[in-house]
């Protein structure tokens, strides 16, 4: 993964960033619904599961905008130009989960293959951390699922007095309605890195990829 450094009095919303990150620090997080009918079916035909799949499509359109990647290393600010997704995998024995997080590969077949081996090896781990003797990498995001719960909002905060600019991701329970599948979708940000504009086109983006799942992915992601 490559670090870009930004400067902040040629960026376009270094004000922007001063403002929402120095004199207000400020977050925001809004919660839709999307269509996931044609994806679910596409997922179900090709023998797929879905978390991965919608672990991959998150992270592809969030890796579309640069203002998604920014973050601060070594007291210095910049954007990353891949962000890797790192997520819950739950534990039935105990009912606790462990974080773990798959390396973005833009062909999915690829990073599908990267997820079931990471559960295969890691998935029965215990502790804070599924992958041991080693740490998260500094491009990771959190993006997760409450598979129990339709909610209408859901939202977190928690900067902890350090930078933390990476937006964090958070899916519902499928509902169903009009013969159609929706599923909750809450994206929680840093205003200081972007604003409604960019997760409108995260949210369209995303949306388009969903239903048009098929043209994404190779046979030998099955």
């Amino acid at each position: 993964m490559n670090f870009t450094p930004i400067d902040l009095q040629s960026w376009p919303r270094g004000q922007m960033f001063y403002y929402f990150s120095k004199m207000q620090p400020t977050g925001y997080s809004m919660t839709v619904r999307v269509d996931v009918t044609k994806l679910r079916k596409k997922v179900q035909d090709a023998g797929l599961k879905f978390f991965p799949v919608y672990l991959w499509l998150v992270t592809r359109n969030l890796n579309r905008q640069t203002e998604f990647k920014v973050a601060e290393k070594d007291g210095v600010l910049g954007y990353y130009d891949v962000l890797t997704p790192l997520y819950a995998s739950f534990h039935e024995d105990d009912h606790t989960f462990s974080l773990m997080w798959t390396p973005y590969r833009e062909n999915f077949s690829e990073f599908y293959e990267a997820y079931l081996k990471n559960q295969q090896e890691f998935g029965d781990t215990h502790g804070v951390l599924c992958q041991p003797q080693t740490l998260p990498p500094a491009n990771a995001y959190t993006v997760s699922c409450i598979p129990w719960v339709q909610f209408e909002h859901f939202a977190i905060h928690s900067y902890e007095n350090h930078a933390y600019y990476f937006p964090s991701v958070e899916a519902g329970k499928f509902i169903e309605q009009d013969n159609r599948i929706y599923m909750p979708l809450s994206i929680t940000c840093h205003h200081a890195t972007t604003d409604g504009y960019h997760v409108n086109r995260f949210l369209e983006d995303l949306q388009e990829d969903m239903n048009h799942f098929e043209s994404l992915y190779g046979p030998s992601a099955g």
